[in-house]
This record gives C-alpha cells, sequence and structure tokens, in this order.
C-alpha cells in the first residue's frame, strides 16, 4: 500500500496548516504542493469584481487565546486551529465571561469536538471550543486575544496543465480553504495532487486541468478569469472526503446525463464495492459553481461519505485518524478508473458481421467446449463483436453487458489485433 501511505504522508504534512479562502496558509499549502508538481501559483487583488462576489481582504492570523485570571489558556489558536472562528478580526480585550459568552461556538449535541466556523463575509469575531469545555468556564474576568490581519491583499490559487494530444480538457477541482480537517479537504487535495503527478509522465489523449481553489469564491475567481478556457472542458470532477471509510459517492452534473455522468456511474457500478449515484442538487461544493447555468460544465463530484452524512463533518473529529491509507488508495484508483474511460472509449466496426466469426483459428477461443473457466473473458468477446456496429462505443457495449470497461477494452484490443475489428471513431 506504498501510494495510500504516500497520500497519507502528504495529508499529514498540510494538516498543521491554518488555511482559509485568503491568506499564507493557503500559500503555504500549495509551495508544498510545488514539491510535487509544478503548479503556477496565481493571486488575484482584493477588491476584484467576479461576478456577482468581490474577492475579500486577505486574512492572516499569527495567535490567538482566551486566558483565565491566572493567565491560564483555556481556549488556544496553538493547540488546534479550530479554536479561531476562520476569518475574525484582531482583537485584545479583557472582558467577562458573560460579555464573551456570545462569541464562543460548541456543539451540544457533540460535547467532545470543537466545531469548524467561519465568518467570510461580516467582520466578527469568536471562538470555538468544545462544549464540555464551555460549561466548565467559569465566571470572571478573561483576557481575549486574536492576532490576525484582514486588509487588502489578494485571493491564491494553484493551476496545473498536463497536455494531451487534443486541447479538449479534463478539470479536475479541488477546495484547498479549510484549516485542520483531513477528510474535509486535505483527501482531495492529496489525491489530485498524486493524480496529476501521475499524468504529467503518461501520454494522454485529453488535456488535464488541474485547480486548487478556494471553496466558492474561489471557483468563482478561476471561471470568471477562464471563460474562453472553460468551452474546451469535455469533463470534469470536484474530488473531496476521498479518505473516510464510506462507500464510494458520485454525484451527478446537473444535467445528470452527460457523457462524464455515464462514464462516472458505471465505473461505480461495476467496481468489487459498487458505490452510490446521487441526482444533482445545488448545494455542496464547487460544482455549483462549474454547474451553474451560465457555464453548465459536465462536472460531478467523486466524494465517499457525503459532506454532512458523518458525523464527523466540520469537526476536530475529521482529524489524521479519520482518514485511511487504504481508503485513499482505493479513491485514487477509482478516479484513474473513470479517466481510463475517458481516455480509451471508441467507436469500432466488427470487419466479419455476417454470423459470428471463428474465435478458435484465431486464438481467442477455448479448444475444448465445455470449459467454463474462461467463459467470462470469451463473453466479452462475443459482446464487443455483436456491440460493434459503428455506432455503440465501448462505454456503451460495457453499460450494456453490466461488464467492467477494462474487461471490454481488453477484448476489443485481442479482436483488433486478430483483424476482426477496426476503430471507425
Amino acid at each position: 500500500m506504498s501510494t495510500g501511505n504516500d497520500l497519507y504522508e502528504l495529508i499529514v504534512r498540510l494538516y498543521p496548516i491554518c488555511r482559509s479562502i485568503t491568506g499564507d496558509g493557503v500559500r503555504q499549502t500549495l509551495s508544498i504542493l510545488s514539491e510535487y508538481i509544478p503548479l503556477d501559483v496565481v493571486e488575484t487583488p482584493s477588491g476584484t469584481d467576479v461576478y456577482d462576489w468581490t474577492v475579500p481582504d486577505e486574512w492572516n492570523i499569527r495567535d490567538a487565546y482566551v486566558a483565565d485570571a491566572s493567565g491560564r489558556k483555556v481556549i488556544d489558536f496553538q493547540a488546534h486551529n479550530l479554536h479561531v472562528l476562520n476569518y475574525s478580526v484582531g482583537i485584545r480585550k479583557r472582558m467577562t465571561l458573560e460579555e464573551l459568552r456570545p462569541h464562543l461556538y460548541s456543539l451540544p449535541d457533540q460535547p467532545d469536538l470543537i466545531p469548524y466556523r467561519t465568518s467570510y463575509y461580516s467582520r466578527n469575531w469568536g471562538f470555538c471550543l468544545a462544549d464540555k469545555d464551555l460549561k466548565a468556564l467559569e465566571e470572571g474576568e478573561y483576557e481575549v486575544v486574536i492576532d490576525s490581519t484582514l486588509e487588502p491583499g489578494s485571493l491564491t490559487y494553484g493551476e496545473l496543465v498536463v497536455p494531451g494530444e487534443t486541447d479538449e480538457e479534463v478539470l479536475v477541482s479541488t477546495h484547498i480553504c479549510h484549516p485542520s480537517l483531513a477528510n474535509d479537504n486535505l483527501s482531495g487535495i492529496a489525491i489530485a495532487t498524486f493524480l496529476a503527478r501521475s499524468l504529467a509522465s503518461k501520454r494522454s489523449r485529453f488535456t488535464y486541468r488541474f485547480v486548487f481553489v478556494p471553496g466558492t469564491i474561489g471557483s468563482i475567481t478561476w471561471l470568471s478569469r477562464n471563460e474562453e478556457t472553460v468551452k474546451r472542458i469535455r469533463h470534469g470532477f470536484v474530488l473531496t472526503g476521498l479518505g473516510d471509510a464510506g462507500g464510494l459517492v458520485y454525484k451527478q452534473s446537473r444535467r445528470g446525463n452527460v457523457s462524464t455522468d455515464r462514464i462516472a456511474e458505471h465505473v461505480l457500478n461495476t467496481r468489487a464495492q459498487p458505490g452510490r449515484i446521487i441526482p444533482w442538487h445545488p448545494y455542496g461544493y464547487d460544482e455549483r459553481q462549474y454547474c451553474s447555468p451560465g457555464f453548465d460544465l459536465p462536472v460531478g463530484r467523486l466524494s465517499r461519505s457525503p459532506h454532512g452524512e458523518f458525523p464527523e463533518y466540520h469537526t476536530s473529529a475529521d482529524n489524521l485518524g479519520f482518514v485511511k491509507a487504504e481508503q485513499l488508495e482505493d479513491s485514487l484508483k477509482c478516479v484513474e478508473e473513470i479517466l481510463e474511460v475517458i481516455e480509451e472509449d471508441a467507436i469500432y466496426q466488427n470487419l466479419n458481421p455476417k454470423g459470428e466469426p471463428r474465435l478458435g483459428k484465431r486464438g481467442l477461443y477455448r479448444s475444448v467446449a465445455g470449459q467454463t473457466d474462461k467463459q467470462w473473458s470469451e463473453l466479452d468477446l462475443l459482446w464487443v463483436l455483436s456491440g460493434s456496429d459503428s455506432e455503440q462505443s465501448l462505454l456503451d457495449i460495457a453499460v450494456h453487458a453490466k461488464r467492467p470497461f477494462s474487461s471490454i477494452r481488453r477484448a476489443a484490443d485481442d479482436l483488433i489485433s486478430a483483424g476482426l475489428l477496426k476503430q471507425v471513431r
């Protein structure tokens, strides 16, 4: 499980960094990713209009804590960066618990966990803590410190283009704005990085574009800067939440019936552990920006347990113990299986269509009738011959046969070698 361990080790490196929709945490993260892949880092100045949005001021934080009268830090950003309301403005003040309480956030139903909360677009400050710790706070005066800045700067994202034989593109997008949350979304970041590194060493038909963007405002900013680029996108995937123990889940694009959807659904349905398909809905991650009516791109989302369907979601329980190397490796393999179909699907013509050709004399059929050890591989040959009518693609055949695309692809290769099949498009 070398690949799974490597994916996990990248997550371990990225986990301590306090990220947000802007700031040095994003830059530090992209700098680490640049050790693996040659990223272009793009800066968009604060105040830039991007459709109906405006790039916000840049947020950076150095320290934050709440200390009691004895000087003991009862809430400490250095212990866990979820302790601070993300995008909190700076404050340094002494106040009573009564004054402090409206700025404290907890989860009464999960009393041991720290929640993840943000205040990106309204100036506020606050702290997040376990509910049991909140209830343990005693009346008295507290020192409240948030050493942060919120001032004009820029929004940062990373991008990598892996050229293919054509300029038609496959978009792979992952959000890079969450602080110490391992599944959401360091898992997506790690898998996108390793996928990009693998593709860079291979010959491919499509061009692959990887974008590492802050959620919502980042993808909107990218779209505003790439209106010509998006015209070349033929397939796309948002990767998130791919390291937990849940089964794989594919969320359909807005149209629900594009080639991207058919391919992902077929791959998930024919794996050893079949995945789950969920329909489009206008809430979630950046797929809702790529699929917005003005773009309507063929972009779906791949995850394991979807957001909100696992109790660790947006809490301190989404930690390094929550993601597993074997799940990360399996998720990467699934994405690679999807890309295999994208790359290798084609339409063929049966060159001996009048009756079933003799496969035995071409070394493609068992020599003794009645043996069943090769039944499935031989049946794949028959499926391809039956379906190769110059209209159906290999994916069409695989879907009809309910067989893995890789098996149908291998059968087609054998038939081509035997002179029984030729590609028409």
